[in-house]
Order: C-alpha cells, then structure tokens, then sequence
C-alpha cells in the first residue's frame, strides 16, 4: 500500500489551489498533469473508434469534481459516425466468431497485461475525472484486469450438456453461439470495471463490443479504449472489435432501438434504464439492465459491533455514497440503536476529507454540482418528513463538489425520502424490534440490489437466504453491502433490472442457446412414442 501511495505522488496533481501553470486553462496542457500524455490524452480527443480514431459531433469537455477546473475536451460521435462504426463492428465480428475461444481467451488475457502495465496512471485519471478516492481508482481498473483473468479460463468451459435422447440412435446437445453485436452504455460511477465486466466476457464468448461511456467520463472511455485497440492492432485482428462511441442521449437511443445490437447492457438509474428496456423490448431486443439500488443493513441485537461500524462506514460513506451498492438505510434493533448511532457519528467525524489524489483522503467530492443539489434537496425532505440530521447535512466550503457524509435519524421505514434512492452520502437509521417485520422493511422498497445482515444466529442467517427473506441479487451475512467479488454474478431484481453481469454464469447473457437433436440411425423415431404411418 505504501509503495502504491508514493508511486501517486508522480502521477497525480498538485493539491488544489496550487498556481496554475500560465499556458492553458485545460489541464492536460499543464505541467504537473503531463501524466495524462502516457494516456495519449490531448487538449482534444476523438471520441469515436471503430479501427480508426474520429468524430465529428459535438466537442465536450470534462471537468474535474475536485476543483471543477476544465481537464481536456472529447469530440463525440454524431449519428453518422454511429452508423458507420456499426457497420465496421459487425463485419469485424465476422472475423472474431471465426476465431476459437481460447485463442480470444489469449487476446483478453493480453488487454490485462496491458492494462497492469497502466495501472497507476489509468487509476489515476479515475480519481481526476471521476472524483472517487486514488486507491479506488487503482482498485476499479484491478477489477478490469481480474475479469480478464478470470475470462481466459472460461474460454476454455463455455459450452452446453450432451442430454440423454429417448429415442435410439440420437444425440441431444446445447449449442451456445455468441450473440453477435453487443452494446455496453456504462454510467459514470464505475467508469472503468463495469466496461470490464461486459467486454472482457463478452469478447471471449465471441462477440463484438461497442461502448459508449458517461459523457461526464469520456477520457477514461478514450484512454482504456486505446489501451484494448494497440492490444487488438498487435495480434492483426479488426480494432472495430471494442468500438467506441463517446456521445449523449441520441447515440443511446439510437443503440436502444438499433436492431444490429443483439444485445444492450446498460448501467445507470431506474429512471432511464425503463425507457431503455422499453425501447429494446420494442424490437423483441435483449438487455442486460443493472439499475439503481436502495440498499439496507440489518444489524440485530446480537452483532458484532466491531464489524457493523466499519462496514456500515465503508458502504455509506464509500466513494462519496456514489456506487450502485451504497448503504443507504441501516436498521438497527433497538436494543443496540442508541450506542451505534453514537460510535457511527464518532467514526465519520474521523473520515478524512480531501482531494481524491492525496494518499491520506478516504473521501472525496461527488461528481457533478447537479449531484450536490440532489444531495441538499433530499436532506431537506428529510427534515420535514421527521427526520433528525445527528452528522453532517451540509455542502463543504472548499473547491470542487464537496459535501458532508450524512447521518439521518428519527425516520420511519417508510417514508418517501427513505424509499428514494439519493444517490448521495446520506444514511438513514432506523429502529426495529422483530426479525419479520425488518425483513419485510429491507424488501418494502423498489430495487432489489443489494442488502446484509449482522448476527450470530445460525437460524437467522438462512432465513435470511431463503425464500423468505432477502430478495435482493447479493444478500450478505456479517460485511458490507458493496465490495462484491467478480466471481460471482452480479446483479439484482425488481426496479434493479434484473441483470447479472461478470462472474458465475452471467456468460450465458452474452450467448444464444440451441437445443440440437442429431439422428446417427437409420430410422426416425418421434418423440414422445409418437406413431405417423
């Protein structure tokens, strides 16, 4: 970790509020950004890659959440460039279907290596553009190179059962195909793995991938972009295999609606992730959907309060309260309510806040000034919905988009602020006294994402994991909410989607299943003992 944080010192900028070098007011061209050249980031980036590098929509600039100075401009894709990066996409799949999967296993096993080699440098433009703390931006893109590895071994056990035929001299066997064209619209929280998650399995499944990232992040989506096309370029195989087009909400709905996009993995809030689904649904289409999250923490009377402070810390108070997974709703049982809500004040009057590059910062700015606004708002509604603010509640006077991480008391389960997902550092606590009634409460609401509990109580626990208790895709027993391993399928039900991306069988999603009957006699036996003489 020490050799980590001292590596960052070269990479990342000055703390802010230092002079600002006198040549440009975007930050690449200064100085003590010159990092973002091993990038191969410029003042101005194209935004579109489908083997080559263009663009001729609209030039964006992005900004920096820590100080909302100016970092560099990307030209996004027009509808005409959309266009013709499909067209290039498809007929590059030709090409990548034809290829077997462990040698494409090798290709996503080298687009690893590549991105370990950038590691630092790619973590670091995460924490400049994105706003979330450097070790997790160093954690984001690992997650990248993890899917990788864990991909090039399942290249190797793809594939379907040979069944048991009732009728003699006959085979019965799956058949998994690649689905073709797919479509990755990432969100701008996780802006680098979740990319990862999608392309890494989708590649060795056989497909062709097309990406367009958040607008708010588009250089991390141009940098990781060039990483994976120097890899593609270097083993003579179609660059439009991981196309790229940066752009707004007419390229999305263009791939929503688009029939060439077999399937459409999306990644952002309820809200949007409906109309998608929608408009996909419309074509008979596939999507992948992984929408938002009001996630709960259970504690009961018997927890382990030396596991319940850290773990609810880091889920609420982790990446400014900005992942999909976020602690959002924390039920305490009464007997222990009072005590927890005391040491969980005490423990986030130690977060230290700060710019996300500063190795000692455990938490940095919200992304946008427009999440500032939701973040105020939603404290206000719940003040005058009963609740008590007993931590923070209020926008810190410093550069960037900066506020305190929250805690809420005094609310009851259901009042409309707690069932809203604020996409914030806020905390609402709550008071039960029943095993039943809490688990009810945890599912009471429209997401389906993620939840945990902390007990001792075997019985409980497997409850818990049944049918009646958590509903969510992750439940967990005795850690946080967030912090989920790429092993396993990550997703969740109801308003969350209902999508399962990276690890277990999620492979499945990116594929088309047949079932195939093979006759090897001389007869023609019917199923089901079926006579047609």
């Amino acid at each position: 970790m020490l050799g980590l944080r001292r590596a960052a010192a070269a990479l990342l900028p000055l703390r802010a509020g230092a002079p600002a070098a006198a040549m440009s007011t975007l930050l690449v061209s200064q100085p003590r950004y010159a990092w973002l050249r091993e990038l191969g980031l410029q003042e101005e980036n194209p935004g579109v890659y489908n083997g080559r590098w263009g663009g001729g929509g609209q030039v964006v600039t992005t900004y920096c959440p820590a100080n909302n100075e100016p970092i560099a401009s990307v030209r996004q894709a027009s509808l005409e460039d959309y266009e013709e990066t499909v067209k290039k996409a498809k007929e590059a799949w030709k090409v990548w279907a034809d290829i077997p999967a462990p040698k494409r296993g090798e290709i996503v096993r080298q687009i690893g290596d590549a991105l370990r080699q950038k590691i630092k440098v790619l973590g670091s433009l995460v924490s400049l553009e994105m706003g979330k703390i450097f070790v997790e931006g160093v954690g984001e893109v690992q997650e990248y190179v993890d899917v990788c590895d864990y991909a090039v071994g399942l290249s190797r056990m793809i594939g379907g059962p040979v069944l048991p035929s009732e009728r003699p001299g006959h085979a019965l066997i799956e058949q998994w195909n690649p689905v073709g064209l797919v479509g990755i619209i990432t969100a701008f929280n996780f802006p680098v793995a979740v990319y990862g998650w999608n392309s890494a399995i989708a590649m060795i499944c056989g497909n062709a991938c097309l990406w367009k990232g958040a607008p708010t992040t588009s250089l991390i989506s141009v940098a990781v972009t060039k990483i994976i096309a120097k890899v593609l370029e270097d083993n003579k195989v179609p660059g439009a295999i991981c196309s790229l087009v940066c752009g707004g909400a007419d390229i999305g709905t263009a791939m929503a609606k688009d029939e060439r996009m077999d399937l459409l993995s999306f990644t952002g809030s309820t809200k949007v992730g409906k109309q998608v689904a929608l408009m996909v649904q419309e074509r008979f289409g596939r999507s992948l959907l992984e929408l938002g999250g009001n996630n709960a923490i259970i504690a009961f009377e018997d927890a382990d309060l030396n596991l319940v402070i850290p773990s609810a810390l880091f889920a609420a108070v982790g990446t400014a309260g900005q992942r999909c997974t976020t602690a959002r709703r924390l039920f305490l049982h009464e007997s222990i309510h009072d005590e927890v809500v005391a040491k969980l004040a005490k423990a986030y009057a130690q977060v230290r806040i700060g710019d996300p590059w500063d190795s000692d910062t455990l938490y940095g700015p919200l992304h946008t000034k427009e999440a500032v606004k939701m973040f105020l708002d939603a404290v206000e509604q719940a003040k005058q919905q009963g609740g008590s603010v007993v931590y923070g509640g209020k926008v810190i006077n410093r550069p960037g988009n900066y506020v305190e991480p929250t805690i809420v008391t005094g609310l009851p389960h259901n009042a409309p602020i707690v069932h809203t997902e604020t996409f914030a550092p806020i905390l609402y606590v709550l008071k039960f006294k029943e095993e039943e009634e809490v688990f009810a409460w945890n599912n009471e609401v429209k997401q389906g994402l993620s939840s945990s509990i902390f007990t001792k109580d075997l019985g409980r626990i497997f409850r818990w994991l049944g049918p009646k208790g958590s509903d969510c895709g992750i439940v967990n027993v005795n850690i946080p909410t967030s912090g989920a391993e790429i092993g396993g399928a990550f997703g969740g039900e109801k308003h969350t989607g209902g999508g399962r991306e990276s690890g277990s069988d999620s492979w499945k999603l990116y594929m088309r299943r047949s079932t195939c009957t093979i006759n090897y006699s001389k007869d023609l036996p019917l199923a089901q003992g079926i006579k047609f003489q």
